[in-house]
């Protein structure tokens, strides 16, 4: 008989003691739980510990290294990727579970649910700023971040299977309007560092046409438009992410790991 296939579920944070009892109880359907904890300061270790997880800690200065730290962790078949903002809704975990007992893909996309404080949003995400599905479920060795530190793109090996459709992943995106604006500002400081890297921090021209397009894919492609005043908010934020991590790599190189131009 073939055995059933297990499930680790993997949870990468960084001093989130007051979200991680919540997400860690909702990944207790998994057959392991490892929690990767980068740089962190508050109670996260002991909570982890205390619900059963095994627990990485270190310091690493790329997300995707990270992540794949977390990924080499994992002992299980498949993996299931969550951060700690996010919770898997009892739906979802009954649909990951049927779905890699007969799978014969390498992963899936989940689709997730956003909110905003309490206000789900259900249109107009789009761009690096938010999305209604991620490739999270994968079986171990199919999935590889790349080195970057905010939104690293992803190498797999085999094929992608069918889109769960049952339930959702809950993510707590903001808390208010004002938390919106602090990730945009932490997620372009970032990318600003990512440009300078790689030596490649673009154009004026090409990042204007940029926030056109990401406006109006967010705000009408998307349907951002159904969400009222909330809509025009994450155009304006999907629009604005990729300009102002040029802005920052082209106006204040030194703050994000470059060197200041005369």
């Amino acid at each position: 008989m073939t055995a059933t296939p297990t499930l680790s579920a993997l949870i990468v944070a960084r001093n989130e003691a007051e979200r991680l009892p919540d997400c860690l109880a909702s990944v207790a359907f998994a057959d392991e739980v490892v929690v990767v904890l980068d740089r962190t300061t508050d109670a996260s270790a002991a909570i982890a510990r205390a619900a059963g997880a095994r627990v990485i800690e270190g310091a690493w200065e790329l997300e995707g290294e990270r992540r794949n730290a977390g990924i080499a962790a994992c002992s299980s078949d498949w993996v299931l990727e969550v951060d700690a903002d996010e919770r898997v809704s009892p739906p979802l975990a009954a649909a990951v579970r049927r779905v890699i007992a007969v799978s014969g893909h390498a992963w899936h996309q989940v689709p997730v649910d956003n909110y905003v404080g309490a206000r789900l949003v259900r249109h107009g995400w789009a761009g690096s700023f938010g999305t209604t599905s991620v490739p999270r479920l994968f079986r171990k060795g199919a999935k590889r971040w790349r080195a970057q530190r905010v939104h690293p793109g992803l190498d797999w090996v085999g094929k992608e299977g069918p889109k769960i459709t049952e339930g959702a992943l809950i993510h707590l995106v903001d808390r208010d309007i004002s938390d919106m604006l602090r990730r945009l500002d932490k997620y372009s400081s970032a990318k600003a560092a990512d440009l300078i890297a790689q030596g490649n921090i673009g154009s004026m021209p090409d990042n204007l046409r940029r926030f056109v397009s990401r406006v109006w894919k967010s705000y009408v492609s998307r349907k951002g438009y159904r969400e009222g005043g909330w809509g025009v908010l994450l155009a304006l934020c999907t629009g604005a992410f990729p300009l102002l991590a040029y802005l920052k790599a082209r106006l204040e190189p030194e703050r994000h790991g470059g060197v200041k131009r005369d």
